[in-house]
């Protein structure tokens, strides 16, 4: 006599959720497997060509800047048009252009130039998708699934970041970074063909509006009027921009010269992906009641990584730092996710979104191009030590607003109509918070 099998632990079953929400995390992993090879390919595309570092900075730059440019205009037009649309447009923009960079590395044809506007059409589709993205996830789940389906969609995206840089850095070492781009490519192609069959008919028609300009102020009205929402966008766009100067420009100086050089670095970026899994396995079991003093409190570990490197701690320990980094990070990402779920208004959410995501990313050049002055003026570790009092002062200020401290979770809040719910529905949603991890 056999005994019957135990059933999943529940933060093990699949979300139950509908054919939106499997299309949406199908895509977004097919197509994070490709970027994050494709960012390696292009770096390496640019040195193989004859450029130097200061080449390969030239054109990951000429991808964040139309990002920052486009992204409030991006967020205003998903909220105008159908968001399925923009995202299936924006792939096409980030297909094409992949695939012209991939043929003129192929033929010994790329010049800087080329590789700079090509990238820049790449950030150009970029700040058009991520706000109709995650207005598309945000409208795409009940508020009983959001948590667990918010929590399985980053889990998803992060394993596949991990997987696609491996897979790159494998494929480069075997074969032309040319054909890594033609793959990232490939990888557009099919997730915009997916997203071309999400069904939109729970999203209620948009009422005509009173141009771009009335819908982004609206949009910042949005934003301006809740105290807990300005003012955890106003702490991103510092942490994120230190943090990218600690993690771009310190680690890797640090890991030259006092680590033993760029594997113990990549072991430690690698124990971070590690742990933003970790983190998002948590967040399908743990619901805390207040959602935002929860998700504050842990981007205080944030200031960990600048401390690990100012002392700086052997590679284990750091690895262990930046493994409890990525699960902290994953615990706020969650939360933050749920929080604007449950009080955006639905027609808003793109705009909300391109806000925030704006938020997090303007003041990146700006602290990626400080910090080699920086350096240079108080030394490196005094540096790396002032972008972990930065986090913490700034984290410490957010948790003073009311807001931020009692927000709790409701049980049920926004009435969706999820089209063809099924009890054993694949995995959620998609389009990340453009935010750490």
């Amino acid at each position: 006599m056999t005994s019957a099998a135990p059933s999943p632990s529940p933060a093990l079953r699949p979300v139950p959720a509908g054919r939106n929400f499997g299309l949406l995390t199908a895509a977004a992993i097919i197509t994070s497997l490709g970027t994050n090879g494709a960012l390696i390919a292009a770096a390496f595309a640019v040195l193989e060509s004859g450029g130097d570092g200061g080449d390969v900075g030239l054109v990951a730059a000429a991808r964040t800047a139309p990002l920052v440019l486009f992204l409030l205009i991006g967020g205003a037009v998903a909220d105008r048009l159908p968001r399925h649309r923009v995202m299936v447009a924006a792939n096409t923009l980030n297909c094409v252009s992949q695939a012209a960079f991939a043929w003129l590395v192929l033929t010994g044809d790329a010049e800087l130039w080329h590789m700079m506007l090509l990238t820049a059409l790449c950030g150009t589709g970029q700040a058009f998708f991520g706000p109709a993205a995650e207005g598309m996830l945000l409208s795409s789940v009940s508020a009983e699934q959001a948590a667990r389906a918010f929590a399985f969609f980053r889990m998803s995206m992060h394993g596949a970041a991990i997987g696609g840089a491996a897979l790159g850095g494998a494929m480069i070492a075997a074969m032309d970074p040319g054909w890594v781009l033609a793959v990232d490519a490939a990888a557009f192609a099919v997730a915009g063909g997916l997203r071309a069959f999400l069904n939109v008919s729970h999203i209620p028609p948009r009422a005509p509006g009173g141009g771009l300009l009335a819908d982004l102020r609206e949009g910042w009205k949005e934003v301006a009027g809740r105290p807990w929402l300005w003012a955890v966008v106003l702490q991103f766009s510092v942490v994120v921009a230190v943090v990218g100067a600690a993690e771009a420009v310190y680690g890797p100086l640090v890991a030259r010269d006092q680590l033993g050089g760029a594997r113990p670095w990549g072991f430690a970026l690698a124990a971070f992906g590690v742990g933003t899994v970790g983190g998002a396995l948590l967040m399908m079991r743990w619901k805390p009641r207040r959602l935002l003093l929860a998700g504050t409190l842990c981007v205080f570990p944030l200031a960990l990584p600048s401390a690990a490197l100012a002392i700086p701690l052997p590679v284990a320990g750091l690895c262990a730092v930046m493994f409890v980094t990525g699960v902290a990070i994953e615990v706020f990402g969650v939360s933050w996710m749920t929080a604007l779920h449950q009080e955006i208004p639905e027609e808003k959410l793109s705009r909300v979104a391109a806000y925030d995501w704006f938020g997090s990313v303007a003041m990146v050049p700006l602290a990626t191009a400080a910090a080699g002055p920086v350096e240079t003026l108080v030394g490196r570790s005094e540096a790396l030590w002032g972008c972990a009092a930065l986090i913490v002062l700034v984290t410490a200020g957010v948790l003073l607003v009311p807001d931020v401290r009692n927000l709790t979770r409701r049980s049920s809040v926004r009435k969706i109509s999820v089209p063809e719910q099924s009890s054993s529905g694949s995995a959620d949603a998609e389009g990340s918070v453009g935010r750490l991890g």
